[in-house]
């Protein structure tokens, strides 16, 4: 209480600064939520080269950008993974001596400290990747070097955690887009980390922790550490390719034991090239992120991980291009999707958050496993329900589960964030619903309410 007051007095006294508050999973064990209690939707924008090729300026600008568009989390790695040991920072900066992992260098990571403040007077979080995941594992693409042993992982692992164990915008992220080799003692070493992180900040409860993969057929952060006790939520990365089914992949850890939270922290990123393969299928396009989004959320996701290809690289004419990026970072700032994103969050947190689960009983009728795959979720009590039509369209719903016998309809639209009503339904096992538009890029939402709720995508959180 005496901190919390202390934060109140000084975002009196420096204006309009909203500091970030510390998060916790709350106790269905299936969302996050903030100190004060309020649900907490994970809106984020991938930055991993935030800290290595940023300087203050740029830094600012970039994170100043992100809130105003809603963004909630900011995704960004301390060892980058772009020659991020041996290319310096914008201040001429390492992170390591001699890329000695017991050697942090206190320089580079005043810079690093100065950018998770800029975010935390924004009220942003910071989801800290300490190392990118090729200073452990080199068997896949990467630059390295491999430095992380088991000893040298605790040691840099205790160092991160005391350095932010004060600071409330902070969530950890072990990993960086590397799955562990089981015939290696790479799970070894990433465990040595986190457990010595969340021994350094105060132990399990007083730290947020997961870890980011790459691409599995069905378990990501779940594959290794689903039963350590340092793993709070599951994180998948569910590739860059345009339909890939990839609630399939929220829906496996959703029925795992212990419950943990799960979300997609890497899905397709706006401007790359589908399936790494702009020859043939071109770019991504924003129906495609959307569809993967709603699709994620929708199947029990807590939020929903944004990425942009020119900007999780930091990309400037002047850089190494990796996978054909479109266009300099600062250009790919308000690209459609990054503008859009946020009426997912909005949709979410306008009606009950921590009483909603993924329930296909409403659709009616099998339907084919693709681009027009349809998604429903709705509330434990039957008091609102979401369908999400990826084409619009028709479809057939069972509604007999709602609260009550009559039920308010909206049609909310992911492009835009608007909503207006469709009417009145009857509660029952056969409804055929229509939505305004069909075809390729009309997805819309149908949103049906048992109780007196505010328009779809209205809320004050």
């Amino acid at each position: 209480m005496i901190r919390l007051f202390c934060l109140f007095l000084i975002s009196i006294l420096l204006g309009n600064m909203t500091f970030a508050q510390r998060l916790a999973v709350h106790d269905s064990d299936r969302f996050l939520m903030r100190e004060d209690g309020q649900p907490f939707f994970w809106l984020a924008d991938t930055a991993w080269e935030l800290f290595h090729r940023c300087d203050r300026e740029a830094a600012s600008m970039y994170l100043e950008k992100r809130a105003s568009q809603g963004f909630n989390v900011i995704q960004a790695v301390a060892l980058a993974e772009l020659d991020g040991l041996n290319t310096p920072n914008p201040y001429g900066e390492r992170p390591l001596m001699d890329n000695d992992p017991n050697r942090p260098n206190e320089r580079y990571f005043e810079h690093v400290d100065f950018i998770i403040n800029k975010a935390d007077e924004l009220g942003l979080y910071i989801a800290l990747l300490p190392t990118w995941g090729d200073k452990v594992n080199r068997k896949s693409w990467g630059v390295g070097p491999e430095v992380f042993n088991v000893e040298n992982a605790a040691v840099f692992g205790r160092w991160m955690g005391e350095r932010y164990k004060d600071y409330d915008n902070i969530i950890w992220i072990i990993g960086g887009d590397r799955n562990p080799n089981p015939d290696s003692n790479e799970v070894e070493i990433w465990n040595a980390m986190a457990e010595a992180i969340a021994a350094a900040t105060g132990g399990y409860e007083e730290c947020l922790m997961s870890f980011h993969p790459q691409p599995k057929e069905a378990g990501g952060s779940s594959t290794w550490f689903h039963q350590e006790k340092w793993l709070d939520f599951n994180m998948h990365q569910t590739g860059h390719c345009a339909n890939q089914g990839t609630y399939k992949h929220i829906s496996h850890d959703y029925t795992l034991q212990p419950i943990k939270p799960v979300l997609d922290g890497e899905p397709l990123y706006e401007d790359h090239p589908n399936c790494f393969n702009a020859r043939e299928l071109g770019h991504s396009i924003p129906r495609d992120i959307r569809r993967i989004m709603y699709w994620n959320v929708f199947a029990g996701a807590f939020g929903q991980s944004y990425g942009c290809h020119d900007v999780w690289q930091m990309y400037t004419l002047d850089k190494e291009p990796i996978n054909q990026p479109l266009r300099p970072w600062p250009e790919a700032l308000d690209l459609p999707m990054a503008n859009q994103v946020r009426h997912l969050k909005e949709l979410m947190l306008s009606r009950p958050f921590f009483t909603r689960i993924p329930d296909q009983s409403l659709i009616v009728g099998k339907q084919p496993d693709d681009q027009t795959y349809k998604i429903a979720t709705r509330d434990q009590g039957g008091t609102y329900a979401m369908v999400y039509l990826p084409v619009g369209g028709t479809a057939n719903l069972n509604v007999s589960a709602m609260a009550q016998k009559r039920l308010s309809a909206w049609w909310f639209d992911p492009r835009t964030g608007s909503a207006f009503s469709a009417g009145k339904l009857k509660k029952g096992n056969q409804v055929t619903i229509t939505a305004p538009s069909s075809g390729p890029g009309n997805d819309w939402v149908l949103v049906l309410d048992a109780k007196s709720y505010p328009t779809p995508g209205h809320s004050d959180q």
